[in-house]
C-alpha cells in the first residue's frame, strides 16, 4: 500500500516540498497530492511589479508538475482533522463549480502560508489594498491604473514589502505623489551604507517619508497616524506584516500565538509527528535561537529540511541537517536598482552591502533561480529510494525512523 503524502499550498515552500519529495522517493511506494486554491504558481515576491502594470509569465502546475508523479488537486482547504488524518477541500470540477472531498493522509505537510494582515486598524479591510495575493496586486493594478496625474498614494509599512512597493509605483508612475507612512525609521535595521542608499533612491524617486508613524485609522482619502495627523491618499496600500492561514489554529495542532504551528528542528510539529509545516505557516527556531521570520529565505531551506527528513524517515535513513540560516536581504527598487544587504547568520545587517544596478541583477537572479526552483523539481538527480519505514511513531530526537 502506497504511503500518502498530502502537501497543502502551492506557493514557494509547498511546491518546493512536494517536488523534493518526488525526488527522493519512489512513485510505486508513495501518493504525493498537492493541492491549491489556484492553478497557477504565483510568484509572489513580484506582486509590487503585477499591481504597477507589468506581466508577469504563467505558470501553470500541470506543467510543471507533469512527469513527476505529483498529483495536483485544485481546490479550497475549508478544515484539517489531524485525529482522523483527513483534509477537507471544496474542489473543483469539470464545470468548475466546486465539491466538497475529503482526503485522507499518512503524512500532511502543511504550507497554506499567510495573507494580509490589517493589524485591526480601523477602516483598513475597507479602504486598503494589499499586494500579499495576485488578486489584490490586480486590483491595486486597476487602480493605480485609473488616477490622474498628481494624485497621491501612500505605502504603509516600513519592512521590505513597503519600500519594494514605494520604489516601484514612484518608478512606474512618476506623476504620481507617492510616500510611505513608517512605525519607525526608514531602514533603520539596515547597516549605514544600506540605509544610506535607500534614502537616496527615496530622494531620488520623491518619494515622502513620514518616520515614527503609526498609523490608527485608513478612510476613503486619506490615512491618520497615532499624533492625530491626516495624511492625503487617494489610494492606501497597506504592507504592515502577514496573518497565517486561520485554518491550523482550528485543529488540534500545537499553535503559537501567532497561528503558527510550532515545528522541531527537521521542520516537524511538536504534537502531531505525522504533520509538517513549512513556510510562514510554521514556527521554527532558527540561529540564535530567534524565530524565522516568514520569507522565502528561510522557507524554502524549510521545506528542504521537512522533505528530506520525511524521506529519510520513511527510507530508514539518517536524517540530513539543512542549514536554515540567513545570507542577505534582497531589495529591489524599482527595475534599474536595488539593495542587497549582507547579514548574520540570525539576519542583523552588517556593514556590507550591495547597491544600485548589480544589486538589482543579484536580485533579480534571486527571484528567477527561486521560480526555476519550483517550476523544475526533478532535473537535479536524486536517488529515488524505497520506503520501507513509517514516520508517525518515531519518538522525537531520533535520527532515523522506527519500524512499522
Amino acid at each position: 500500500m502506497q504511503h500518502r503524502i498530502v502537501v497543502l499550498g502551492a506557493g514557494y515552500t509547498g511546491a518546493t516540498a512536494a517536488g523534493r519529495l518526488a525526488r527522493r522517493l519512489r512513485s510505486e511506494d508513495v501518493a504525493i497530492t498537492l493541492v491549491n486554491a489556484g492553478s497557477d504558481f504565483v510568484e509572489r515576491v513580484r506582486m509590487h511589479q503585477l499591481a504597477t502594470g507589468q506581466d508577469l509569465a504563467p505558470r501553470p502546475f500541470r506543467e510543471m508538475f507533469e512527469g513527476t508523479g505529483v498529483a495536483l488537486k485544485q481546490g479550497k482547504v475549508t478544515a484539517v482533522d489531524v485525529d482522523r488524518r483527513t483534509v477537507s477541500v471544496a474542489a473543483l470540477d469539470a464545470t468548475g463549480g466546486a465539491k466538497d472531498e475529503e482526503l485522507e493522509y499518512d503524512t500532511l505537510v502543511y504550507a497554506l502560508g499567510s495573507g494580509w494582515n490589517d493589524q485591526g486598524v480601523p477602516g483598513t479591510a475597507e479602504h486598503a489594498h494589499e499586494i500579499a495575493s495576485r488578486p489584490g496586486a490586480l486590483r491595486l493594478r486597476e487602480r493605480l491604473a485609473g488616477l490622474s496625474a498628481g494624485e497621491s498614494v501612500v505605502v504603509v509599512g516600513g519592512g521590505l514589502t513597503g519600500i519594494e512597493a514605494a520604489t516601484e509605483i514612484a518608478e512606474a508612475r512618476p506623476d504620481l505623489s507617492v510616500a510611505l507612512a513608517a512605525r519607525g525609521g526608514l531602514g533603520d535595521w539596515l547597516s549605514p551604507k544600506g540605509a544610506g542608499h535607500l534614502g537616496t533612491v527615496f530622494d531620488r524617486l520623491g518619494i515622502t517619508v513620514h518616520e515614527h508613524a503609526a498609523v490608527t485609522a485608513v478612510e476613503a482619502g486619506r490615512i491618520t497616524t497615532g499624533d492625530g495627523t491626516d495624511i492625503p491618499a487617494a489610494v492606501t496600500v497597506w504592507t504592515t506584516g502577514f496573518a497565517v492561514h486561520p485554518i491550523a489554529q482550528a485543529t488540534a495542532l500545537e499553535v503559537s500565538g501567532t497561528g503558527q504551528i510550532v515545528v522541531d528542528r527537521t521542520m516537524r510539529s511538536v504534537s502531531h509527528p505525522d504533520v509538517y509545516a513549512v513556510g510562514d505557516a510554521a514556527l521554527a527556531m532558527g540561529p540564535g535561537d530567534k524565530p524565522l521570520r516568514m520569507s522565502c529565505a528561510s522557507g524554502v531551506p524549510g521545506a528542504w529540511q521537512a522533505a528530506d527528513a520525511i524521506a529519510a524517515r520513511l527510507t530508514g535513513r539518517k536524517i540530513p541537517t539543512v542549514p536554515v540560516r540567513y545570507f542577505n536581504q534582497c531589495i529591489s527598487l524599482g527595475r534599474k536598482d536595488g539593495l542587497i544587504q549582507y547579514v548574520t547568520a540570525d539576519d542583523r545587517a552588517v556593514s556590507a552591502a550591495l547597491t544600485g544596478r548589480l544589486a538589482a541583477l543579484y536580485k533579480e537572479i534571486i527571484c528567477k533561480g527561486a521560480a526555476w526552483g519550483v517550476a523544475h523539481p526533478l532535473l537535479t538527480p536524486a536517488r529515488r529510494r524505497r520506503v520501507v519505514r513509517e514516520t508517525a511513531i518515531v519518538p522525537e530526537g531520533s535520527p532515523v525512523g522506527t519500524a512499522a
